[in-house]
């Protein structure tokens, strides 16, 4: 009976495997050759001189790499990737978390609310960055438009290397921030609503409830959304292209000078593959 039940015992855990096997072969398939794939392909790649199209490939091993090491305007994209995903976790995730609050808090009454806020989000970045471009425009734009009511004068945001970055940074801000307002609300929803109405019942205002009791219950998907908005924060292109093209003055290099890609009369996506060095 013993060795009958332990046989059965193996014979259920082997199926078990063989079944998680099965199920999770066309993930790993995936995941190979979508994502770990690529990034091996790319590394190889950087070892040569090539321009991205031609057969003519050329080894020239770390060279590419010591090149890059050398560009001042990688470190000044290095800088700016470090500063946006820094202002990125401050601005997006206190907001989003405020704004969270605010509706669960306020009920159904405030649906409205969640529509009109999550608008920015569904426009691409693309058309965000030529919405924001004729806006802030020094000649015409929202911004000198208002200061010219109070006697102002024209204000450039976008040509300032001084504003360039910190206006670019809450424009994206303004787009992503709609996204950790959804994320947070369903952490909320994660919360028994019996743990709200004991808290009330033993006299806790809203803002004792949040502070002491949702807060912490939060603090996991607070750190998710560190994570996301970590990783997100490396792949800002198109906006601040179309806004900037980089400048002014390569100011704003972003994504290890991808913001170079038309600057040569040459098409390249980054020194590594220019067949010209």
């Amino acid at each position: 009976m013993n060795e009958k039940g332990i046989s059965l015992v193996q014979l259920r855990q082997r199926k078990t495997r063989q079944t998680a096997a099965l199920f999770l072969a066309p993930v790993i398939i995936l995941l190979v050759v979508f994502i770990a794939y690529p990034i091996i392909d790319t590394f190889i790649t950087s070892g040569y001189q090539w321009n991205g199209i031609s057969a003519d490939k050329k080894m020239v091993g770390l060279a590419n790499w010591a090149k890059l090491i050398k560009d001042t305007k990688f470190w000044i994209a290095f800088k700016n990737n470090v500063i946006i995903m820094i202002l990125s976790i401050i601005i997006q995730i206190p907001l989003g978390l405020a704004m969270a609050t605010f509706l669960d808090f306020g009920g159904k009454k405030l649906t409205i609310f969640k529509v009109i806020w999550f608008i920015p989000m569904l426009m691409s970045s693309v058309a965000i960055g030529f919405l924001f471009t004729y806006a802030l425009a020094t000649n015409g734009g929202i911004v000198s438009t208002i200061s010219g009511w109070f006697g102002g004068g024209n204000i450039d945001l976008l040509g300032n290397p001084k504003l360039a970055l910190l206006t670019v940074i809450l424009i994206i801000a303004w787009q992503f921030t709609p996204f950790y307002m959804v994320y947070f609300m369903a952490g909320y929803t994660n919360i028994p609503y019996d743990v709200f109405e004991a808290a009330r019942i033993d006299g806790a205002t809203r803002g004792q409830y949040f502070w002491k009791i949702a807060l912490p219950l939060l603090i996991p998907s607070i750190k998710s959304a560190a994570i996301l908005s970590m990783v997100g924060s490396l792949k800002y292109f198109d906006l601040i292209y179309v806004m900037t093209g980089g400048g002014p003055g390569n100011r704003l290099q972003f994504c290890l000078r991808i913001c170079n890609i038309f600057d040569d009369s040459h098409y390249r996506i980054h020194d590594s593959f220019d067949n010209n060095s």
